[in-house]
């Protein structure tokens, strides 16, 4: 049987590793590089071409290239290259071809297994999908591990005779993970995870081409924006400004011949201050702060129970961010593991433990939690009014997996001989706000009275971070279960509305929302309780995301008339 790797397969770069000598070791690319960009991409002659072959390229073929594509992980949606649609597992695929081809030729032998590591925050899709993209690249997936989990072991490998609450800020270029963990005695015991899946240096480096852009079309008076090649140069020249900022104060950035005004070819060129980058990050950078708070929160923990704070991804290069983090937990983090390579590493170590390649005096042990909550949608009661939309929590976020639960429940009308189960994650309370993994029906329920048959529904969350679901009748023993697919749904895009008040036109719906959520509050808004709470929810992600008056005013509509009917026959 062939040696298991370990691969961080990153949003801008992903590595590989293994354990020699009892260590961690990092294999380089056909290039001589530790790390490969996560860019593939079509050759000339239409063949397929992965990391700094396909980067170097990406400004001249565009259409031809793909880059960033674990953002796109779960979510159903395909990417286009070369005219032809690939599913985003399919690219993932190519990306883990090569460093496993870039393995078998260092090591001279072949490699079919493998540990990948995934930000903390993933769904179950977006695990799935990352399985699905190790079988397309033949190989199979032994484990699943998160990656601010595999950076506390490359930390902890050297470490395991200290006992400490860790916290772990991981920003790379595509996603956010906070973690808290306690390392006591050989165990690293994960307590709490939070994030965003769609924060990271990318949204940085986002924001400084905007503010290029902007620039650029108030001197000049061309809109380049629909120029794909113009744009992309942009965006390679703020990746460069971004990253030269984090060890410099000032950058000058130039792109000769960016653009034709009059005829003429024009240049854009700029000095950027790192003042100037931070002013333009340090709204994004500051809204992490939830989320630290949020891990802390569910571990049980305050900041000044951190003994030690590590910080993971490129990102985490920005002076800002180390800034930040030390402002907000009131202690400065420490420089001791590679913020590019220790989550790889971790990888290759948990990979180790999996081959037996530890002496016993290495014993690890690796604790860690489901982050999202995950439950069904149930028919409920408020006020003896029925709503069959009501989200029923099974495995609570947070929880210490593999783990396995259970609740049992009533058929709900009179010889109801079926029951449905649909599946969600997500931790709003009303059903169908939540991400919807899957639905299964449970057949052979015995007619009879409502609520006399019970049916058992059972979750198992494996250390995968993969969900399966089973149903079972009590009285004949009767199952259904669920491999769910991941592709049923689109994913439920995370929008943060803090802030929603101090959005354009905010104050034209500030009072409808300070109403409606009194009525909820205050326990009157009955069986219309879900309903508003969802309104609200809808006006201020609409509110965040700078959409119409006429989409808003939509909502508010509802929301009135939602109010005016519960209210009508009341003093309320």
């Amino acid at each position: 049987m062939s040696r298991i790797v370990g691969i961080d397969l990153g949003t801008s770069t992903s590595e590989i590793a293994i354990i020699q000598d009892g260590k961690p070791f990092v294999i380089p690319n056909h290039e001589g590089e530790y790390i490969t960009p996560s860019v593939v991409g079509l050759s000339e002659d239409g063949k397929i071409i992965v990391g700094k072959e396909a980067r170097d390229q990406l400004l001249l073929k565009p259409t031809d290239t793909v880059i960033e594509i674990k953002r796109l992980m779960g979510s159903g949606e395909s990417v286009l290259m070369g005219g032809i649609a690939y599913s985003p597992q399919q690219i993932s695929a190519y990306i883990l071809r090569y460093l496993l081809d870039c393995a078998c030729s260092h090591l001279g032998e072949k490699i079919d297994r493998a540990v990948i590591t995934v930000p903390a925050y993933f769904s179950d899709k977006q695990r799935r999908a990352t399985v699905e993209a190790g079988k397309l690249a033949g190989i199979t997936v032994e484990r699943i591990i998160n990656e601010p989990t595999a950076a506390a072991l490359d930390y902890g490998i050297e470490h395991m005779d200290e006992c400490q609450n860790i916290l772990i800020y991981d920003l790379g270029g595509g996603t956010l993970d906070v973690t808290v963990l306690e390392m006591f005695e050989g165990v690293l015991d994960v307590k709490a995870s939070s994030g965003k899946n769609q924060l990271g240096g990318k949204d940085f480096d986002q924001r400084l081409k905007e503010y290029l852009l902007n620039k650029f079309t108030a001197e000049y008076n061309i809109d380049v924006s629909t120029d794909k090649r113009a744009m992309m140069r942009l965006k390679d020249a703020a990746e460069k400004a971004k990253i030269a900022l984090s060890t410099q104060e000032e950058f000058i950035l130039s792109i000769p011949f960016f653009a034709n005004a009059a005829g003429n070819p024009v240049s854009l060129t700029e000095a950027i201050s790192r003042a100037t980058f931070e002013s333009l990050v340090k709204e994004l950078i500051d809204s992490t702060a939830k989320q630290i708070m949020l891990a802390l929160s569910d571990a049980g923990l305050t900041a000044s129970k951190i003994d030690l704070i590590l910080l993971v991804g490129g990102s985490t290069r920005i002076p800002y961010v180390r800034h930040f983090v030390e402002q907000a937990l009131g202690k400065a983090p420490q420089s001791l593991i590679d913020p590019d390579l220790a989550v790889v590493r971790g990888a290759a170590i948990q990979a180790g433990i999996l081959n037996n390649q530890f002496s016993s005096d290495k014993g690890i042990i690796i604790t860690d939690v489901c982050p999202y909550t995950l439950g069904t949608s149930i028919l409920d009661y408020s006020s003896g009014f029925p709503d069959p939309d009501v989200y029923d929590v099974i495995i609570p976020r947070n929880v210490t997996i593999p783990v396995i639960k259970e609740k049992i429940y009533s058929t709900a009308a009179d010889n109801q001989t079926r029951v449905e189960v649909d599946v969600y994650q997500g931790e709003f309370k009303k059903a169908s706000h939540n991400n919807f993994l899957g639905r299964f029906l449970l057949n052979g329920v015995p007619p009879a009275p409502a609520h006399q048959e019970k049916i058992s529904i059972s979750f198992a969350y494996d250390v995968n971070g993969i969900l399966q679901a089973e149903a079972k009748i009590l009285s004949t023993g009767g199952k259904a279960n669920i491999t769910i697919e991941t592709t049923v749904a689109a994913m439920v895009v995370e929008v943060d509305t803090e802030g929603w008040d101090k959005a354009t036109n905010a104050r034209k719906y500030t009072a409808i929302i300070k109403k409606a959520l009194r009525l909820v509050g205050a326990g009157e808004a009955l069986y219309y309780a879900n309903d508003i709470e969802s309104l609200v929810s809808k006006i201020k992600i609409g509110l965040v995301k700078g959409e119409s008056v006429a989409g808003l005013d939509r909502y508010k509509d509802e929301l009135q008339e939602m109010i005016f009917e519960m209210t009508k026959d009341s003093n309320v």
